[in-house]
């Protein structure tokens, strides 16, 4: 058996044009080792969720700053339990109001960070959070 590194998709919804975070934060977790498939600005809920699928992600994660995350993180999570993959753990960060993050968790958000996470404690949540995976070599 080999080990199969993490793979993590990064993606910035909404018309938000801030992806500065986005990009600090796809740096770190590929220099902890992990993959990651990071989409770019401006897309939708469906373009991230068929981005997850084609690219069989170990997780998503969204970085907001445009005051729509009570949309898109809902409309984030129908999208992938359509499509199959709601077991997968979608997390975010950004600009969310304190009195918000528990009503996206019970929606289904697995973890929300907020300005002021360290990078490490994003590393580490991943890593506890969805394991080293691995795969059987091929012969």
């Amino acid at each position: 058996m080999t080990e199969r590194r993490l793979r993590i998709l990064i993606a910035k919804p909404g018309l938000d044009g801030h992806d500065r975070g986005a990009k600090v934060i796809a740096r770190a977790l590929r220099d902890a080792g992990m993959e990651v498939i990071y989409t770019g600005l401006r897309q939708t809920p469906e373009q991230i969720v068929a981005a997850a699928v084609q690219e069989d992600v170990d997780a998503i994660g969204v970085s907001i700053l445009s005051g729509a995350h009570m949309t898109l993180f809902p409309r984030i999570l129908e999208l992938m339990r359509e499509q199959g993959i709601g077991d997968i753990p979608l997390f975010g960060g950004g600009i969310i109001p304190d009195e918000d993050i528990p009503k996206l968790k019970a929606a289904g958000v697995d973890e929300i960070f907020t300005p002021g996470a360290t990078m490490d404690a994003i590393i580490a949540y991943i890593q506890k959070r969805v394991g080293n995976t691995s795969e059987v070599a091929a012969s």
